[in-house]
């Protein structure tokens, strides 16, 4: 059966997997969906005995059915090898309770590199499959972990380049420098005076221009983007919750065809929303929970129906998690309208133009498979210390949020949490630190408390933070929000 794409605010022409992965964002501002979510064309009871790459192939072969099977298990093969530090991609640790799914092996020791390392060879290869001779510019904006990983991912990829705008007050130090420090001669890195949402809109506001897109194909560049925003990026998250569940039927923790719930700290909505894809194949999920912090926007959805993004932007310790607009929650709006197009489009323009929209009673129906809960950033502390106190293990902050709101939402569900655990404590040591034991590590720098940290937590100091500690400051670029697209005209447009 063939997938094909289009717009969630216009069905009127579909378009290949390879062709969105390509053009990342429509071209109306929507976000390319599939014109149905593809059901498993396998036995989840063999799950158990299959590897990451074989779970990745039976899965994204269902989305993706434009590529050929050689095509896909090189894309899959290339990315998935040896530059994760686990055989495992993905290993369950069994916690406090909780089964943490560690998503933070890879070059970038978050999350994103689980996509991210993929990205790259569903780009090149769809441009190759649809005869692109323009350079490949991905434009990106980053809360924290994507900027590092798409960098990781690109640099130096023959036929792109990548430009990364970041809040420059808005992540963490060691985030920063894993970002600043990117030695990738196609890579470009952008600090803005504003927050995630400022240069995500402004990133959006550069694919909708149609002048700039004609002016840039005109230099032999085309636009796309590595943000979850773009198909290609969504439909690898998807796997890792269906190896997860096959783990947990190998160790024993259930039964093939079991239920089980999931809890995924939640900020652009693109990792939980993979995991709703995931249900609707046809895992055996029961509950999404989607974890907030203080930054509640999603957990006020869920609660009321209304999507309200008029309110003060708050800095936290889970910087990736700091935002109020989350895109992919387009996607699942589009879902629950019944696949309405106009309807969708009318949701996001009231959410442009008002700053709000309030779905129907018989869309908010629709959410029963969603649950929502938030963190304060006083409860994020005392969840990193009361694991660590009770079982030797180190959350970062966004893993304990999740924790957290696992620990309120579910307290009396019987059924195994699969905890999404997005990054490395590594990438957050000030707050971790701090968290644990705040007098005694106030006063030390950032590399001091990484090497308590190795000290505290017996594990080694992941090779993605000891090759920046003294590394060169290589991109050092700050602008305006309103002059984003013009530092891209002038990174690529020399004349």
């Amino acid at each position: 059966m063939e997938i094909r794409y289009h717009s969630t605010r216009s069905n009127t022409e579909t378009i290949t997997a390879s062709q969105a992965i390509l053009k990342g964002l429509a071209d109306d501002g929507g976000l390319f969906v599939p014109t149905e979510i593809p059901r498993f064309d396998f036995d989840i009871a063999d799950l158990p005995s299959m590897t990451y790459q074989e779970t990745a192939y039976e899965v994204m072969k269902l989305f993706l059915t434009d590529f050929t099977e050689d095509e896909l298990k090189y894309c899959i093969n290339s990315a998935y090898d040896k530059k994760f530090d686990t055989e495992l991609i993905a290993p369950l640790v069994e916690k406090d309770g909780a089964h943490y799914l560690e998503l933070f092996h890879g070059k970038t020791i978050a999350f994103k590199d689980m996509a991210l390392s993929i990205l790259p060879y569903l780009m090149t290869t769809s441009a190759k499959k649809n005869g692109v001779k323009n350079e490949i510019v991905i434009l990106t904006a980053t809360s924290g972990d994507t900027g590092k990983a798409a960098l990781a991912g690109f640099a130096d990829v023959e036929g792109t380049s990548i430009i990364v705008f970041y809040p420059k007050d808005g992540v963490s130090p060691i985030q920063k420098k894993q970002m600043v420090t990117e030695p990738g001669k196609n890579t470009f890195v952008v600090g803005i005076n504003g927050n995630f949402d400022d240069a995500q809109t402004g990133v959006k506001n550069i694919f909708a221009d149609k002048e700039l897109a004609k002016k840039l194909d005109e230099n032999g560049y085309q636009f796309s983007s590595a943000n979850s925003i773009n198909i290609g990026r969504l439909v690898p998250q998807a796997v890792y919750y269906v190896y997860a569940y096959g783990q947990l039927v190998k160790n024993g923790t259930i039964k093939s065809g079991d239920k089980i719930n999931v809890v995924v700290p939640t900020g652009n909505f693109g990792n939980i929303l993979a995991a709703y894809y995931a249900k609707n194949m046809g895992l055996p999920i029961e509950k999404l929970v989607c974890a907030s912090n203080e930054n509640k926007v999603l957990f006020d959805f869920f609660d009321n129906g209304t999507y309200d993004r008029k309110r003060e932007f708050i800095l936290t310790s889970s910087p990736s998690m700091d935002i109020l607009i989350s895109s992919n929650l387009e996607r699942l709006i589009y879902r629950i309208t019944g696949d309405d197009t106009a309807k969708t489009a009318e949701f996001m323009k009231n959410l442009s133009e008002k700053g709000e929209y309030t779905i129907t009673a018989d869309m908010k129906e629709k959410l029963v498979d969603f649950a929502g809960g938030y963190a304060t950033e006083e409860q994020t502390a005392g969840e990193i210390a009361k694991v660590y106190a009770d079982t030797g293990y180190v959350l970062d902050p966004h893993t304990a949020v999740a924790s957290y709101v696992r620990r309120s939402v579910l307290s009396d569900d019987p059924l195994p949490a699969v905890v999404a655990s997005t990054a490395s404590p590594y990438k957050f040591t000030r707050s971790v630190m701090q968290a644990i034991d705040g007098a005694k590590y106030e006063s030390m720098e950032d590399f001091e408390l990484v090497d308590e940290l190795c000290k505290l937590s017996k594990v080694e100091i992941p090779y993605a933070v000891e090759s920046i500690r003294t590394a060169p400051i290589l991109h050092k670029t700050i602008c305006e929000k309103d002059e984003m697209r013009d530092v891209v005209i002038n990174r690529l447009i020399k004349s």
